[in-house]
């Protein structure tokens, strides 16, 4: 079972390790779910999930707010709703926007107009078929975003590299995919709280001689 992150952990000099690597999912998008759609009608539904922010009113959770308080550097997504999560945890602080952190696409497969589902469902089934059958209609394919999450995982181990966390606001199934990278390079993760709005997942890598 997953261990649920709580605080910060206590600072570690920078000389014996690299700092952490926390990916966050942004908050919840200002998007209503509660509908039924055919595949045409999820395309629009994701192109405007793509552009729009998050959902005014929410508070983020104390314990990602302390992470951000704490980390060397905060960076996000170049959507909306990743730069508007990391705002509501900045405060005032600076932080980066990359668009190599970037949710990977989400294309629906071509089903019959008849069939309407929910964009949770929809959401699944084009991942699947992006994932497993590379329907990628001449967007990014699986290949390319994992290639992607390389270079992400690269530079967030530079960043964590002068020993200070790295908090990252990006998306759920692209930070899923930095995790795969990050643990093919040698960094195991060591606490997580799925895949959920506001979620975080905590990467470490152990310590040199």
């Amino acid at each position: 079972m997953d261990k649920v992150l709580t605080t910060p952990p206590q600072a570690t000099p920078a000389a014996v390790r690299h700092g952490a690597i926390i990916l966050a999912r942004h908050g919840e998008p200002a998007l209503s779910r509660k509908v039924r759609l055919n595949a045409a009608e999820y395309r629009e539904f994701w192109a405007n999930y793509e552009i729009l922010g998050i959902l005014p009113g929410q508070t983020p959770p104390r314990a990602l707010m302390a992470f951000v308080e704490r980390c060397g550097a905060l960076v996000s997504s170049t959507r909306l709703r990743s730069i508007e999560s990391a705002q509501a945890l900045a405060r005032d602080r600076e932080f980066h926007r990359h668009e190599m952190l970037i949710e990977a696409p989400l294309p629906p497969p071509n089903l019959p107009r008849w069939i309407r589902l929910s964009p949770s469902l929809w959401g699944f089934l084009a991942r699947v078929w992006w994932w497993f059958f590379d329907h990628h209609e001449g967007q990014e394919t699986r290949t390319q975003a994992e290639e992607r999450a390389d270079r992400a995982a690269a530079m967030l181990i530079g960043l964590a590299a002068g020993g200070e966390d790295v908090v990252v606001l990006a998306h759920g199934f692209f930070n899923f995919m930095i995790g795969r990278s990050l643990r093919k390079l040698g960094w195991r993760l060591v606490e997580s709280e799925g895949y959920k709005y506001w979620s975080m997942r905590r990467f470490e890598r152990a310590p040199r001689p």
